[in-house]
């Protein structure tokens, strides 16, 4: 299923922040920073990559619902992204 730009959007900006953020994270090691510093940066990284991820999940199953009702969403499938998530 492909969403369109403005479902995604929230997510985009999400990820890219986190992305960013990864970027500061990698500065920090080559910049020889606190290693503790560093991974409670990267952990918030990790968390903002994973609730954007969950965010795309959701609005894929908005999506299937709205268009086709709930016999329409593929348990197993969903299932399956979750897991990948996890």
């Amino acid at each position: 299923m492909r969403l369109e730009p403005e479902d995604t959007k929230a997510i985009i900006t999400r990820l890219k922040r986190a992305n960013g953020h990864l970027t500061s994270v990698i500065r920090m090691l080559e910049d020889g920073s606190e290693c503790e510093d560093a991974l409670t940066q990267l952990a918030a990284v990790n968390k903002a990559i994973a609730r954007g991820g969950y965010a795309l999940v959701a609005t894929g199953l908005q999506q299937c619902l709205a268009e086709g009702g709930p016999e329409s969403v593929d348990s197993k499938k969903l299932e399956k992204l979750f897991l990948a998530l996890a």
